[in-house]
């Protein structure tokens, strides 16, 4: 099946996946030049990790796997692969999101800092909780063939919503710390100077910005979206009975019908005979 706007729709993919891209290596270049590089000893290069995971995982592995389903030259294959790949990515970001926060946590208390005082460590932490419930949500619900078809109408909606909600926070926080990092870090020179590092991170943070925002517009074009399996049975959005029993079940009534009218038929030939058999009876005697 063709899509509408193919070539609109591969030139945004391209620029999502360059940008996406350069984000991940503008964040390495980051820590591995300005920051002093990376390391798992409680000191600030363990700390470092939590960028490069956060940026890797949570905003551009996270990305994709939002999109994975509007790739055309994957409309041929089974809605369960798609499921699996979609999960799979997903288990992948949510993987190195916890790690992240493994990593802020141990740098933290090695260097007796306070946990969860900012802005950026609520909305941080709280799109990690949201995260893991949509992951467990979607598994148990989607993945496995365990919830009802009418469950599965009622939460797809705000499983859409909410895997979008999930990550626009995510990038809202990413942004939120990048600043909060440079304040802290950048003494003589300050911030406020404008040194190159600011500048370099600055531009991280909008590359993280423009990446956010073509995920966003290319997930939410109807024309885009995978079409539906023509074997696949749909639920009516009003609650009500699937279009494949619905159609089976006008069939049964219409057998029931035609089975009723054939025994009235029946019926009425043996009163008939029953009447001829009684005059023929009465003839004779």
């Amino acid at each position: 099946m063709a899509m509408e706007g193919y070539r609109g729709f591969l030139a945004l993919l391209l620029s999502a996946l360059l940008v996406g891209f350069l984000s991940v290596i503008f964040t390495l270049i980051w820590v591995l030049h300005y920051r002093e590089g990376l390391g798992w000893d409680g000191t600030a290069l363990e700390f470092n990790w939590h960028p490069v995971l956060v940026v890797t995982g949570f905003v551009f592995i996270l990305g994709i796997a939002i999109i994975v389903y509007r790739l055309p030259w994957t409309w041929k294959c089974s809605k369960l692969l798609m499921k699996s790949i979609h999960a799979g990515l997903n288990t992948v970001a949510a993987i190195l999101a916890i790690i992240s926060l493994v990593a802020v946590f141990d740098f933290h208390n090695a260097k007796k800092i306070p946990n969860m005082y900012s802005l950026h460590s609520w909305v941080g932490l709280t799109a990690v909780i949201l995260y893991i419930l949509q992951l467990l949500l979607g598994f148990f619900v989607f993945l496995l063939p365990w919830a009802p078809l009418s469950v599965r109408a009622l939460l797809m909606p705000i499983h859409v919503y909410s895997g979008l909600f999930i990550f626009g926070t995510v990038i809202a926080a990413v942004l939120m710390g990048l600043t909060e990092k440079l304040i802290f870090a950048l003494k003589s020179p300050s911030y406020s100077s404008l040194p190159p590092e600011g500048v370099f991170t600055n531009t991280l943070g909008l590359l993280i910005l423009v990446f956010g925002a073509l995920i966003f517009w290319i997930v939410t074009r109807p024309q885009w979206k995978r079409p539906k399996e023509p074997n696949s049975v749909l639920l009516q959005p009003n609650g009500g009975a699937p279009e494949g029993v619905e159609s089976s079940m006008a069939m049964n009534f219409g057998n029931v019908d035609k089975s009723d009218s054939e025994l009235n038929n029946e019926a009425a030939a043996r009163k008939r005979n029953i009447t001829l058999d009684e005059a023929g009876q009465r003839s004779t005697m």
